[in-house]
C-alpha cells in the first residue's frame, strides 16, 4: 500500500537526529570512538553532551523528484526544558499547489539519562484543510493522551513506561547510541500509538557528501511490520543525519538530504 507524500513525510520527519556543531560542516568529523552507552553513567553523560542548540536544513525529494525543504531546530527553553521543531514546506510538485506546510514539535526534559517527552504538537496547513493535534505526557500519572483532530481511538490514554519517547526523541537517542554493529531498542509512544522501534547499525561506514565535504557515515536501518524501511546515515561530528530515506516495497519514497547546519 502506497502512502501519500504528506503521510510519508510525517513518518520521515521523526527520523531527524541532532547534535550541534558550527556552521556547514567546515571541520572534519572526529575520529574518536563512540562511548559505550552500557558503561556506568555513559547514557546520562551522552544525553547531556548531545544537547546543543542547532538549525539544520534538508532538501526533500519524493520518488526521485525534488519536492520541498525541511528545517529542524533544537532550542533550550530554560534550565530544565528543551524543544525540538520540524517544519516542512512543499515547494515543488503537486503538494506545492496546495501550499502544504507541516509543523511538529516536542517539548522535553532529561530524566535519568533519558530524553523524556512532556508535550507534543503537530500542525498541518494547506489551502483546503487544517489539522492540529496536541499530546501531553503525564509522568506522575504515567499516562499520555492526545487531543484535537485525531480519531477517537487515539484519544484514549496510553500507559507510559520509563524510557518511552516520541519519534523525534527516539532519533535523538539513535544519534547518541549508534555505533558499529549495535542493535538499538526503543519504545515509541506518539500520536496515540505504541510500537517497539528496533534499529540495526551497520558494521562499516559509507562515504557520504554534504556540499563539498565528505564524511564516513554509519547506516542505521529500521524495518516496520510490513517490511518497509527507514534508513539514516549518521556521521561522527555532524549534528544531524547526512541523509534520511523512507523506502516502501523496496522503492525510494521520501528522501531527505542534508544541505547545511549551524549552531543556533
Amino acid at each position: 500500500m502506497r502512502l501519500s507524500f504528506v503521510s510519508l513525510v510525517l513518518l520521515a520527519g521523526g527520523a531527524f537526529l541532532f547534535l550541534a556543531q558550527p556552521a556547514r560542516a567546515q571541520v572534519p568529523p572526529s575520529t574518536q570512538p563512540l562511548q559505550d552507552p552500557s558503561a556506568p553513567g555513559a547514557e546520562a553523560a551522552a544525553a547531556a553532551r548531545a544537547l546543543e542548540p542547532f538549525v539544520a536544513t534538508y532538501e526533500a525529494w519524493y520518488r526521485g523528484r525534488p519536492a520541498g525543504s525541511a528545517t529542524m531546530r533544537l532550542v533550550r527553553q530554560d534550565a530544565a526544558h528543551w524543544r525540538i521543531d520540524l517544519d516542512l514546506r512543499a515547494e515543488r510538485g503537486v503538494a506545492s499547489l496546495a501550499r502544504l506546510n507541516i509543523h511538529q514539535s516536542t517539548t522535553f526534559d532529561l530524566h535519568g539519562g533519558h530524553f523524556r517527552p512532556l508535550r507534543q504538537e503537530t500542525e498541518r496547513r494547506a489551502i483546503v484543510f487544517g489539522k492540529e493535534v496536541a499530546g501531553t505526557y503525564d509522568w506522575e500519572r504515567m499516562q499520555a493522551r492526545w487531543s484535537g483532530d485525531i480519531s477517537k481511538e487515539r484519544r484514549r490514554p496510553v500507559a507510559l513506561q520509563q524510557g518511552d519517547m516520541s519519534a523525534l526523541l527516539i532519533n535523538l537517542a539513535v544519534m547518541r547510541d549508534a555505533r558499529p554493529g549495535a542493535v538499538l531498542n526503543y519504545r515509541f509512544v506518539d500520536g496515540g500509538r505504541v510500537r517497539p522501534h528496533v534499529y540495526h547499525v551497520h558494521e562499516s561506514a559509507e562515504t557520504m557528501a554534504v556540499g563539498d565535504m565528505g564524511y564516513e557515515a554509519l547506516r542505521v536501518e529500521r524495518r516496520d511490520q510490513h517490511g518497509d524501511q527507514t534508513l539514516l546515515w549518521v556521521a561522527d561530528g555532524v549534528p544531524t543525519p547526512i541523509r534520511i530515506l523512507q523506502r516502501e516495497d523496496g522503492e525510494d519514497e521520501v528522501d531527505l538530504r542534508l544541505i547545511e547546519y549551524r549552531g543556533a
